[in-house]
């Protein structure tokens, strides 16, 4: 299959399973409406998206058997990822709620490296430190996503609480402790995996160059965001943070880590014009 066909397709599927998810879950009265999990079909649906999905992340990054990865790449590389965990997580956990927000998203990712493709080839990709690093990196990322994507639902479903208002969308969410175990667990791992990306990435950079990790702009923002969430890890076990504070603090972690390299190849490619 031609490679923009597999972008169309997956932004197709999720598109439409969206749309299926608005008319079946969330349009209509909040009340007296069952809470629907995900059926066989609709899991079966998804996980064609994701894998139309990936097979065209994999063209992008190594179409010509290089490997290439700018901005739209890494967009649509962490949210694959996201939809990946949220398809397994949703096994074990209500995740109700995300299909609206990473979905259509998700289409849009899809899609961006058809408007803005990478010219940024990446040097030393044969390298099995590189691989390991570039992969927990990835990981890490969309982790921080999904949990982002948690922090903002439940930022709605507090106001709307707060409100008295409980629109379909909301009634259907999990409890707001539920919630927020399970936006904390993801935190967890994706800060552990935030952690080996930063050592990763000295390690790599020390036998590579001969020199350990650079303090450039990407270093920077990366390690603000390891100290954000790192303060959050420590405010919620000392003085059990957690609502609005914690939520902001998730927020403000996960845009740092995005400045560290999405932002970055943004501005470089986008605004710059300088796509190597």
């Amino acid at each position: 299959m031609p490679a923009i066909l597999l972008h169309l397709l997956a932004a197709a599927l999720y598109l439409s399973l969206a749309a299926h998810f608005w008319r079946s879950r969330w349009r209509g009265p909040a009340l007296n409406q069952p809470t629907i999990h995900l059926g066989a079909m609709e899991r079966g649906w998804l996980l064609v998206a994701i894998i139309a999905h990936g097979l065209a992340v994999v063209g992008e990054l190594f179409g010509d058997g290089q490997m290439h990865f700018g901005f739209a790449v890494a967009v649509s590389l962490m949210l694959w990822l996201a939809l990946a965990f949220y398809w397994v997580e949703s096994f074990y956990a209500r995740m109700e709620g995300l299909q609206m927000i990473g979905l259509p998203l998700a289409s849009v990712g899809v899609l961006l490296p058809l408007a803005f493709p990478s010219q940024h080839l990446l040097v030393n990709a044969d390298s099995p430190l590189f691989r390991a690093h570039f992969l927990i990196a990835m990981l890490a990322y969309s982790l921080f996503t999904l949990a982002a994507l948690h922090a903002m639902l439940m930022m709605a479903a507090e106001r709307s609480l707060h409100r008295g208002r409980l629109p379909r969308i909301i009634a259907n969410l999990p409890p707001l402790m539920t919630m927020e175990a399970l936006l904390f667990r993801l935190i967890h791992i994706a800060f552990v995996l935030l952690t080996l990306t930063l050592l990763s990435g000295s390690f790599f950079s020390e036998a590579l160059f001969g020199k350990p990790l650079s303090f450039n702009h990407k270093t920077v923002f990366a390690l603000l965001s390891w100290l954000i969430f790192a303060g959050l890890l420590l405010g919620r076990h000392l003085r059990g943070w957690r609502g609005q504070l914690a939520l902001r603090w998730t927020l403000a972690g996960f845009t740092a880590l995005l400045l560290a390299y999405v932002g970055s190849r943004f501005v470089l490619e986008v605004l710059l014009g300088r796509g190597i």
